[in-house]
């Protein structure tokens, strides 16, 4: 079959078995794509458990594989149906293959999972490798401390699929920051690979209604998807039982994944404050933000975006298990003067914080320091797509399967 002149499509694969990040940045990539090519799809396939919750953009759509969860001792089991993990996943591989023959793209971006959950998006990959259809490696700023991610990948057998099958790894950050393969031993043509596009740039999405709990300025206390967020929320909360004279209210969004329970408790500790509000979940974060004057955060991938895309001046908290992924972040986002990080070891002490958010409104914002393409990663990945779809990512001749 002839190469399609008049539109082109991406699939976008992410396997989002817990959390908003994977989904919501690969979501920011999508409508980007769309907003600046009148003839461009893209689908996005995911296993996140929200994604109804979300709006999406014309061209932009999605296929919801099956959720999983991952346990403490390390495995997977589903997540609602009442079938076997391994049945669960040979569901989810299949789906994606036969997603990808169908939709038949002209290019494929793979989110942070080189070969997806469990291997199950290598069938994939060789399907398209085999048509000669390009494909794209996403890769966050920060993945985890190399000593981690080492062994990880060698377990999965990362390395040959980033030699064979890849065409480009894409990291959605700056070398100032992170290199997020640092310490693996990469053969030189898959490290030739390797673009840094800059920071991910996020856009209000303004609608009707937007929460405006105090007609005045407020900060924003966000812990992400709110699974492991308790203790953000904890500490902020304290903090406003025990101080007084904080010069800003507080708006607390727990996040959809939090524990019901500790949702409860946090909602009925907050109706006892005037100067806290809690809901528990907001698909147009990007709103709340844009109107916070403050953020105090984790420091996950897209909460990180959101800050230097709207100036904001952050206290971050980053969380160092299961993974070092946020304190690589805030510690050199903190050291570059971009956000102020607290630790957690600090936490039984309401002192620190309160500090923080005192001090606060003289904190420097994010655009004080200059980093030359910090967030110009929407439009080099944009510029990247172009190129793929185009032809000079790779030299063969597409193969189109037949109609």
């Amino acid at each position: 079959m002839a190469k399609r002149s008049d539109h082109s499509r991406v699939l976008i694969y992410s396997h989002d078995s817990f959390g908003l990040g994977h989904l919501r940045r690969c979501r920011t990539i999508a409508h980007h794509l769309v907003a600046q090519r009148e003839h461009m799809s893209v689908l996005i396939l995911s296993g996140s458990p929200v994604i109804g919750s979300f709006d999406f953009k014309p061209r932009v759509d999605f296929v919801r594989m099956p959720g999983v969860i991952k346990l403490s001792n390390g495995e997977y089991t589903s997540r609602s149906l009442h079938i076997e993990t391994e049945e669960t996943l040979a569901l989810r591989e299949a789906i994606i293959r036969q997603a990808a023959d169908t939709f038949d793209p002209d290019l494929m971006l793979v989110d942070k999972e080189p070969l997806g959950l469990r291997g199950e998006v290598r069938p994939t990959l060789e399907l398209l490798k085999g048509r000669g259809t390009p494909l794209a490696l996403g890769l966050r700023d920060v993945m985890d401390e190399p000593g981690l991610l080492a062994p990880e990948w060698e377990r999965k057998n990362v390395l040959p699929a980033l030699s064979d099958l890849y065409d480009a790894i894409w990291v959605y950050g700056l070398p100032e920051i992170c290199d997020p393969l640092d310490g693996i031993q990469l053969p030189d043509p898959v490290r030739a690979k390797m673009v840094y596009t800059g920071y991910l740039r996020r856009e209000v999405s303004w609608r009707a209604g937007a929460l405006d709990p105090f007609g005045r300025p407020f900060i924003l206390v966000t812990p992400g998807g709110g699974g492991d967020g308790d203790c953000l929320v904890d500490w902020v909360l304290r903090t406003y039982e025990a101080e007084t004279g904080l010069p800003h209210p507080a708006l607390i969004v727990l996040g959809p994944f939090m524990q019901l329970e500790r949702q409860t408790e946090f909602a009925d500790r907050a109706a006892r404050l005037p100067d806290v509000e809690v809901v528990t979940f907001d698909a147009h974060l990007e709103n709340l933000m844009e109107q916070a004057v403050g953020v105090v955060a984790m420091g996950g991938y897209n909460t990180f975006c959101e800050i230097l895309s709207f100036d904001k001046r952050a206290i971050l908290v980053p969380r160092s298990t299961p993974r070092l992924e946020q304190l690589i972040r805030v510690s050199r986002a903190d050291t570059l003067g971009l956000v102020r990080m607290l630790s957690f070891d600090l936490e039984s002490d309401t002192r620190p914080m309160a500090e923080a958010l005192q001090a606060l409104p003289q904190q420097s914002r994010p655009s004080d320091i200059v980093v030359p393409g910090l967030l110009d990663g929407l439009e080099n990945v944009a510029r990247l797509v172009d190129e793929a779809v185009d032809g000079p990512l790779v030299t063969p001749v597409r193969h189109r399967r037949s109609a």
